[in-house]
């Protein structure tokens, strides 16, 4: 079962399943399925006789979550756990996608999956109670941390800044974040060799390859996308106040799941130039 199925990664997930016919798949959003019920979670599981469950549904809205906690709980810290325990109870195995923001961004190293979690958002809060909820109501979990996530579809920052970048004459963007960007089909298909070669229970980090600013990255946007109009200014996070505090550093390490499954991670910029070549 794919839940969030609507969404960036639950989208590229379904393309996916076209390659994978081995198994069959469930496609939920909340049209389907209403992963803040128990019980309707719990029938649709022993109807289905699912075996795993991907957990692609989450509130997102980082600075919305700021003044919504109740329904970001709901959607990051309470779903998960139905979802976690529904299918805890069959002996089945849950994939639960999660965010560097479970750390709060200081580090100047790349974080790995053993370091102390420290999220300074109600967005990473919820998704740190969802982590540990996970772990504690399903044996076969494995938790994969994300960040900077887009695709074709949905509203993500890459398909924002071409479409700025084609409006306006001038932005400003931040340089003082630092992280890497993370093509959605790309954890896709590690999802996907994940459960075809067996779930290894564990936290693992996932993002493509290589580290840049949000500067940088608009930067590179507006190259591939043959943006020559759009004069791009570096701001400074201060200069740019939000509601939810940024993790200024967010690098994740990779290594436990490229060891563990044997993949390789696509370089950031490759992976951005095969969306946008999409788009």
């Amino acid at each position: 079962m794919i839940t969030g199925c609507n969404g960036q990664l639950g989208n590229e997930m379904q393309l996916l399943e076209k390659e994978n016919p081995q198994h069959t798949y469930y496609n939920t959003d909340v049209a389907e399925l209403d992963i803040t019920n128990q019980l309707a979670i719990e029938q649709f599981v022993a109807d289905h006789q699912i075996d795993g469950i991907v957990n692609c549904a989450a509130y997102t809205a980082v600075d919305k979550a700021e003044d919504n906690e109740e329904l970001c709980t709901k959607l990051n810290a309470e779903a998960p756990a139905n979802l976690a325990h529904a299918i805890g109870k069959r002996g089945g195995w849950m994939i639960q996608i999660s965010t560097d923001y479970v750390f709060d961004g200081t580090n100047h190293t790349p974080y790995t999956e053993d370091e102390d979690t420290c999220p300074n958002s109600v967005y990473g809060k919820t998704k740190l109670v969802g982590e540990l909820n996970v772990q504690k109501l399903c044996e076969r979990y494995m938790i994969i941390r994300t960040a900077w996530l887009y695709s074709t579809f949905g509203n993500n920052f890459v398909k924002t800044m071409i479409r700025l970048g084609n409006e306006k004459p001038e932005l400003g963007v931040i340089f003082d974040q630092i992280g890497t960007p993370t093509y959605a089909r790309d954890l896709a298909q590690v999802i996907m060799t994940a459960i075809n070669k067996g779930i290894v229970p564990g936290i693992y980090h996932f993002s493509n390859e290589g580290v840049i600013s949000w500067y940088d990255f608009t930067k590179a946007i507006h190259r591939i996308a043959g943006i020559t109009t759009c004069h791009v200014r570096p701001l400074h996070t201060s200069e740019y106040p939000t509601p939810a505090a940024r993790p200024h550093y967010s690098v994740l390490d990779k290594t436990k799941i490229k060891q563990t499954y044997g993949i390789e991670v696509p370089y950031w910029e490759e992976s951005l130039r095969e969306c946008i070549a999409k788009l």
